[in-house]
């Protein structure tokens, strides 16, 4: 027994849980399970945290700070603390199960804590400077008299030999290990940190020699600050706020830029086992269970954790705005129902306060706020402006993150659509098209959805959409009176009503960059880069010049356009011009139907041709006198006649006369042509083709073969009153009798030659054709002889690729014309031993094509002829006058051989092939009888189905030559038979 004065009633309290022993034998058995429980269950590996709960109680109620001090001697852990010491009450909660002498608001609010020392000692001891208690298993065993007991229950007397407190302290904890110290201490340590930040009323902890200090930037309790937990070994940081009883933590760096966590517990505020997945640490008054390991479920923790979340954007918002969106709860399984319930909490929490920085200034709650997908705080801080509710931060993964606090995320296309209908200067338009660029060019920004936007224009407005907007260099703007100063008309305009500007030219849809708004970014959508010649070319300014006639005879001013188009086509070559509006003299026309005052092609045009009711009028002429020919000229207005050109043509559609006739005829690949040639004066084709010589693209029409302007005139000009295809030059002798030379008109024979006038015996295709055939056939004209076989010729060759009206009469090989019912195409020259010349048609070349154009019979076809008698077959080798005379003429001796007889004769019926129903009459070759066959006609040769000859040198020099197929020579081969002499074929 201890001698010291008993100053807490250990003895009372000793006796009356003996007591209650003894009258309940149940009350042992209860007590001793109880504590068990706890030993092993609730409050084991709680043992530094629930001396140091201790700790800070006793630092609160002193209203001091606490100093904790842990060192092992004498094998044992002793534990000391400042603050209030030991008293009646806290001896009494010591010693028992249930009840705490705490008030409430302390950490430690319930009395059974202090069985967690139970897993490290059988005999704890608590001294302090108003006295000390014992509590051991050995001599509560021996005072209840049973195995076992609890350890806590019998409180007793310190031993007289019990060390003093250390300096400084005001009590200490005296646990005799059952367990390894080291392991125990390093334990403790591991715990130091997270205590420290759980208890502020805590200051240092000092572990066998190693100390830890806590420090706050403010004071603990107030709204936020930063704590810092030092050691030797370095320092940690915490950013925490206070709100409502809660505090949020959140670990920092120096720069206060928070730490990744991935996994904490729930403290109360030292730690529970309700795990958490939140960034920051969260110590609240949350109920929890008398082992502090769970919560009570309840309405009490619903309102404890939603107050909780309510002070989580304080938190967030003392972090620096870059690093806010990382305070964001990650998405994923929670990791605990406290941890699910919480983190629902927090996001609706961020979805309704203000924390997230606004791109304009201020802050934003989540459900408020917009977030730019493409990363660009460039772009964000020029849109801070523009789009409400935007977030300065931006990104894809920002935008996702922020969404699970409601904020919306904006794509590029819907910024444009945003700014579309805004009002901003041009300089400020390029500054946005800068961080544009940088974004597309990054890959940030998809150029797809940049299609509609905004470009501010030289006449004040702002379009959607780049495409086909016009960037135009200093020059075309000033030329265009668009530039600074380049009001055409001097008054500054008004604006007209909306589709222009104050420049001198007002056209609908042309769009010109303002050339401080112009960006590389415009090209790249679509924007055309332009000169004059660009913008000569764009479609609102083509469109505008096709209606400016229209628009000038309704009234509307179209001067500026006129003047702005002439300025711009001096600077270059122009095409596409020709509707463009000009004063004639009788009007507004179309540049391309006026002729330049004074020009030479008024000299051969068809004066009904121009004027009010005429395609052409003049130019007016003062108008003419202000401008300069070349680039009238240019617009479309004709000096001289004008060329047409399509190197793709697909239809006949140049307003050429007579194209489809034409192009039915040729199927050009191209087409080269000059118009108005209708309406050139009959009078004046000599002084028109002239002038189409003049210039070299249109005599390149006048002479391109198969072209429209040669074809054109040679069938519809006049010369002398006919189309020159009607006459030939004089010196072409081969169409003597055909056609009449033509008169002196004045032109050479190149350009009488160019515009059709014939010069030799050809034809071109079915009007050819059929011109030539009615010329045979008019016996008026007296045709050469040679030249009728030469016609023949031609039109044979002509046969496959015309279709014409066979003619009804034809011209015979005597030269006479002759019905085409009675006439044949002589095929087989045997055939004029039975016909007479002046029903056969020859010429040169196939005789069926020529029967095809003609529609007329082969003559061999008609002849129907027997031979009168046998003969006697001969081959050509036995022959020795053939093989002497084949010699001579270096001519090879053909198969075959001919049938000779001494006198050839055949028999012809009377009307096959005469083309009339009367009997053929009997002439000196052989006589007719009553049928009208002609009998025993004889002949040199013939051929059926063999070759025959009669035993003359004529007819065996016919055979011969056409078995040789040197039919030419058969003169030759005659004269060789009666005198196979050299000097025969020589002479």
């Amino acid at each position: 027994m201890s001698s010291l004065p008993d100053p807490f009633g250990l003895d009372r309290l000793r006796a009356a849980v003996l007591r209650a022993w003894r009258d309940s034998p149940t009350r042992l058995t209860e007590d001793t399970n109880a504590e068990r429980d706890l030993r092993i269950g609730g409050y084991r590996d709680r043992l530094f945290v629930e001396l140091a709960q201790n700790a800070a109680d006793a630092a609160a109620l002193a209203g001091t700070t606490g100093h904790v001090r842990v060192t092992v001697a004498d094998g044992e852990l002793r534990v000391a603390n400042t603050g209030q010491p030991l008293d009646s009450a806290g001896v009494a909660a010591l010693a028992s199960l249930r009840a705490s002498a705490k008030p409430e608001g302390v950490v430690g609010r319930f009395g059974v804590g202090f069985a967690a020392v139970l897993a490290v000692t059988a005999s704890p001891r608590v001294v302090s400077r108003t006295g000390g208690v014992a509590f051991s298993e050995a001599r509560t065993r021996a005072e209840a008299g049973a195995d076992e007991v609890p350890v806590l229950r019998l409180p007793w007397e310190l031993d007289d030999d019990e060390p003093p407190l250390p300096d400084g302290f005001d009590t200490e904890v005296r646990l005799p290990l059952t367990v390894d110290a080291d392991a125990l201490l390093a334990t403790i340590e591991s715990e130091v940190p997270d205590l420290l930040l759980a208890l502020p009323s805590l200051a240092t902890v000092d572990v066998d020699g190693r100390r830890w200090t806590r420090a706050a930037s403010s004071g603990d309790g107030v709204p936020g600050g930063v704590v810092e937990l030092s050691t030797l070994d370095g320092v940690t940081r915490w950013a925490v706020h206070t709100e409502a009883g809660a505090t949020w933590a959140l670990p920092v760096d120096a720069d206060g830029t928070p730490l990744p966590r991935t996994e904490d517990v729930l403290h109360t505020p030292t730690p529970t086992d309700e795990r958490l997945s939140l960034p920051a640490r969260l110590l609240a008054a949350v109920p929890v269970e008398p082992s502090r390991r769970r919560v009570l479920a309840g309405a009490g923790t619903g309102a404890a954790l939603a107050e909780a979340a309510r002070a989580y954007p304080g938190l967030v918002r003392t972090v620096a705005p870059e690093h806010r969106v990382s305070l964001v709860p990650s998405a994923g399984f929670p990791l605990s129902e406290v941890d699910s319930e919480l983190r629902d909490l927090v996001t609706a929490a961020l979805s309704e306060q203000d924390w997230i920085p606004a791109a304009g200034g201020g802050e934003l709650p989540g459900a408020r706020c917009r977030v730019l997908t493409a990363e660009s705080p460039e772009l964000v801080a020029l849109l801070g402006d523009v789009l409400p509710g935007l977030a300065a931060d931006s990104g894809r993964e920002t935008a996702r993150i922020l969404a699970a606090v409601g904020a919306t995320p904006i794509g590029i296309a819907e910024v444009v659509d945003v700014l579309t209908g805004i009002d901003r200067e041009p300089t400020w338009w390029r500054g946005l098209y800068d961080v544009l660029m940088d974004g597309v060019e990054a890959r940030r920004i998809d150029t797809a959805e940049l299609g509609a936007l905004p470009v501010p224009l030289v006449d004040g407005r702002t379009v959607p959409g780049p495409r086909d907007a016009l960037l135009l260099d200093a020059t075309s703007l000033q030329v265009a009176s668009l530039g600074p100063g380049g009001d055409s008309d001097g008054d500054g305009g008004d604006g007209g009503d909306g589709d222009g500007g104050d420049g001198g030219l007002d056209v609908v849809g042309l769009h010109l960059v303002h050339p401080d708004a112009a960006h590389p970014l415009l090209e790249r959508l679509g924007a055309v880069r332009a000169g004059s010649a660009e913008l000569l070319d764009a479609p609102a300014l083509r469109d505008a010049v096709e209606r400016s006639v229209d628009d000038a005879e309704s009234g509307v001013d179209v001067r500026p356009l006129v003047e702005t188009v002439l300025r711009l086509a001096a600077s270059g070559p122009v095409d596409g011009l020709g509707a463009l509006a000009l004063p004639a003299r009788s009007g507004w026309r179309r540049a391309d139907e006026l002729v330049l005052p004074g020009a030479r092609l008024l000299d051969v045009l068809d004066p009904e041709a121009l004027g009010p009711d005429g395609p052409l009028d003049v130019l007016d002429e003062d108008f003419a006198d202000l401008h300069d020919d070349a680039v009238l000229v240019a617009v479309g207005v004709a000096d001289t006649f004008v060329p047409v050109v399509d190197d793709e043509p697909v239809e006949a559609d140049h307003d050429l006369p007579d194209e489809r006739a034409w192009w039915d005829a040729v199927q050009p690949a191209e087409v080269l042509a000059v118009r108005d040639l209708d309406l050139v004066a009959d009078d004046a084709w000599p002084q028109a083709v002239g002038l189409l010589a003049e210039q070299p693209e249109t005599w390149r029409a006048l002479t391109t073969p198969g072209g429209h302007t040669p074809w054109w005139i040679a069938r519809y000009a006049l010369l002398a009153g006919r189309p020159p295809r009607e006459w030939r030059l004089p010196g072409a002798g081969d169409l003597e009798g055909l056609f009449d030379a033509v008169p002196d008109v004045d032109m050479s024979p190149r350009l009488l030659a160019a515009v059709g006038v014939r010069t030799d015996l050809t034809v071109e295709d079915s009007d050819d054709v059929a011109d030539l055939c009615d010329r045979l056939a008019d016996a008026d004209r007296r045709v050469p002889l040679g030249t009728v076989l030469r016609a023949h010729g031609v039109l044979a060759s002509a046969a496959s690729g015309v279709e014409v009206e066979p003619p009804e009469r034809v011209r015979a090989v005597d030269g006479s014309v002759v019905d085409g019912s009675v006439a044949a195409v002589l095929d087989g020259p045997w055939v004029l031993g039975v016909l007479p010349a002046g029903r056969l048609v020859a010429g040169d070349g196939d005789p069926s094509a020529l029967a095809d154009v003609l529609d007329l019979p082969l003559a061999t076809s008609i002849v129907a002829a027997t031979i009168g008698d046998d003969g006697e077959f001969a081959e050509w080798t036995d022959l020795p006058a053939i093989v002497e005379v084949a010699g001579l003429l270096g001519l090879p001796l053909p198969s075959g051989g001919v049938v000779l007889h001494e006198r050839l004769t055949v028999t012809v019926a009377g009307d096959e092939g005469a083309g009339t129903d009367e009997p053929d009459e009997t002439d000196e070759s052989g006589e007719t009888d009553r049928t009208g066959e002609r009998a025993d006609v004889p002949v040199q040769w013939w051929c059926d189905r063999a070759l025959h000859a009669a035993d003359t040198s004529e007819g065996l020099a016919r055979a011969f030559a056409w078995a040789a197929d040197s039919w030419a020579r058969r003169r030759d081969i005659e004269a060789l038979l009666d005198d196979p002499a050299p000097e025969t074929l020589l002479n």
